[in-house]
């Protein structure tokens, strides 16, 4: 009994307390396919800024955001990528408002996060954010049916019986779960319990879904599945999507891949048009279509810095230093001879060029190729 109510007052601390969180958010109409999303001209939703965020555990300092940037537009769904300990988390935790960075600006809707109080932030958290979490344990209540989850969350947020009967309903049906409803956590499949989370979070019409690795313990059919459901809900009801992910495979999926190395944006990848190919052209493959449609740009900080992806260093054979050459129509970055052959030996062409081409591969690895 005592994990049961731990675990509803971990659902009822992400929930309106006593204001219903439906008045006054209004259903956007319809919003443009995927690669349209970054084109629009308005304010950007989301703004980091030199955003700061230091650990202190006993006498010891993580710096775990080391002045941040980064800008996503409403509507649109972003992947943060990059390797363990990077940042993706804490910046997600900082843009649902479970943790305030240490400093910088962090704006959602024109409200700067790191002003508002600590019940300013709750209200927040509850109104305008839904989180979709890796472990289904944190998503649902298992001793709770799908339709019962996702009614608690509109219970807590005073919704009226006949209006949140109607809305369960219609959300059931949004993630196709309709059939579904008077299961249990545990009757149900890894990919189910993911829908009625979805569910569970769009609840209290919120105008941002935060996803921490979402589709991690899943099969990748499952995943795409997932995915292609996430694109239809923001559609639908105007969301702004933030997604956590290590599968590469997500980058295909979603409107832009920012990836983060030591606590700073680092590349972004975007869509690009796609350039129609020759009727005759039998021997190119889904993956090179796909491949052709995405561009991957470095980010650089207010103060002109950037950082080189380190494959891409061992490629071009730069180590420590550069020289850096303004040329017409750019800038050259050119290895530092005395350094050049040091920079190779740290890796192998093979495993440079793999390195190189796996970071937004499409194609599914080998295991899952043989599952299939």
């Amino acid at each position: 009994m005592r994990d049961c109510k731990e675990q509803t007052e971990r659902v009822a601390d992400l929930v309106v307390n006593a204001e219903p969180a439906h008045n006054g958010a209004a259903q956007p109409a319809s919003l443009p396919a995927p690669s349209a999303m970054p084109q629009a001209a308005a304010a950007p939703f989301i703004v980091c800024s030199g955003l700061v965020k230091i650990f202190r555990v006993a006498d010891l300092e993580v710096v775990a955001l080391q002045g941040l940037d980064l800008e996503v537009a409403q509507g649109e769904m972003l992947a943060l990528v990059g390797p363990s300990g990077s940042g993706k988390s804490t910046l997600l935790s900082a843009l649902g408002g479970l943790d305030q960075p240490s400093a910088g600006r962090l704006e959602v809707a024109g409200q700067n996060l790191l002003k508002l109080s600590a019940s300013e932030l709750t209200t927040y958290r509850r109104r305008q954010v839904g989180f979709v979490w890796q472990q289904t344990t944190r998503n649902l209540l298992p001793y709770l049916t799908a339709r019962e989850n996702i009614e608690l969350l509109m219970t807590l947020a005073g919704m009226g019986g006949r209006e949140r009967r109607a809305r369960v309903d219609e959300l059931l049906a949004a993630v196709g779960m309709s059939d579904y409803a008077h299961q249990k956590p545990p009757q149900l499949s890894g990919g189910q319990q993911q829908r009625i989370a979805i569910a569970c979070a769009l609840a209290n019409m919120p105008a941002i879904l935060l996803g921490d690795e979402p589709t991690g313990e899943v099969d990748w059919p499952t995943a795409q599945m997932i995915l292609g459901l996430l694109r239809d809900l923001r559609e639908r009801y105007g969301l702004t999507i933030v997604l956590v992910t290590h599968d590469p495979r997500v980058a295909a999926q979603v409107d832009r891949v920012v990836a983060i190395r030591d606590g700073r944006t680092s590349s972004e990848t975007i869509h690009t048009p796609n350039v129609p190919a020759a009727a005759d052209t039998a021997h190119s493959t889904h993956s090179t279509a796909q491949a052709a449609q995405r561009e991957e740009l470095v980010v650089l900080d207010k103060t002109g810095r950037l950082q080189l992806p380190g494959d891409q260093r061992a490629l071009a054979g730069i180590g420590r230093r550069a020289r850096v050459e303004l040329i017409d129509g750019g800038i050259l970055i050119r290895p530092v001879d005395d350094e050049h052959s040091t920079a190779i030996t740290e890796i192998d062409d093979t495993t440079a060029t793999s390195l190189y081409h796996s970071l937004y591969a499409v194609d599914p690895p080998e295991e899952d190729a043989k599952r299939s």
